[in-house]
């Protein structure tokens, strides 16, 4: 015949298996100790974790709100400049349309200005030849001048009373 239990090793994990209810107490004893160790430790030291996560809560929340109101304070300014912005470009396109204005009316007045400058040239053009056919053909033919009568003095302008 074979004997079975002559196979098997005896160790110490082989009886501890064989008593299932023995290592649920004795795992259960630890878990109970441990907690119990927590609970006395947090009791007399006033410091629970739950109060710390609230506290860090809290603080979070605050700082949220805090960089939340900073954000919107640097919106509204940056908002602000940006409509500033938006003015002065737009007053710098309102003086520059008006002196594109002044400068066409400036343009406008010195063409005028040119074209009777031409004309005025080309008048006294005009008359100094006008002047020099009238000597050219003087010298060519004197006038006959008039001869005047010694009887009567002239009167002069400006003397009254003679």
């Amino acid at each position: 015949m074979i004997d079975l239990h002559s196979d098997t090793k005896p160790n110490g994990f082989g009886r501890i298996g064989a008593q299932p209810i023995a290592l649920a107490a004795v795992a259960l004893a630890v878990v109970v100790t441990g907690a119990g160790s927590m609970a006395l430790w947090r009791a007399f030291t006033g410091n629970s974790p739950e109060q710390d996560r609230i506290l860090a809560a809290r603080l979070m929340q605050a700082r949220t709100l805090q960089t939340s109101q900073q954000l919107v304070e640097k919106t509204k300014a940056l908002d602000l400049s940006q409509q500033e912005a938006i003015d002065q470009l737009q007053a710098l396109q309102d003086d520059v349309q008006t002196i594109k204005h002044a400068l066409a009316a400036q343009q406008n007045d010195t063409k005028r200005l040119s074209d009777e400058m031409t004309n005025l040239t080309a008048a006294i053009d005009n008359l100094r030849q006008a002047f020099a056919s009238v000597q050219s053909s003087e010298t060519a033919h004197p006038p006959s001048r008039p001869v005047e009568s010694r009887s009567k003095p002239r009167r002069r302008h400006g003397r009254s009373g003679e």
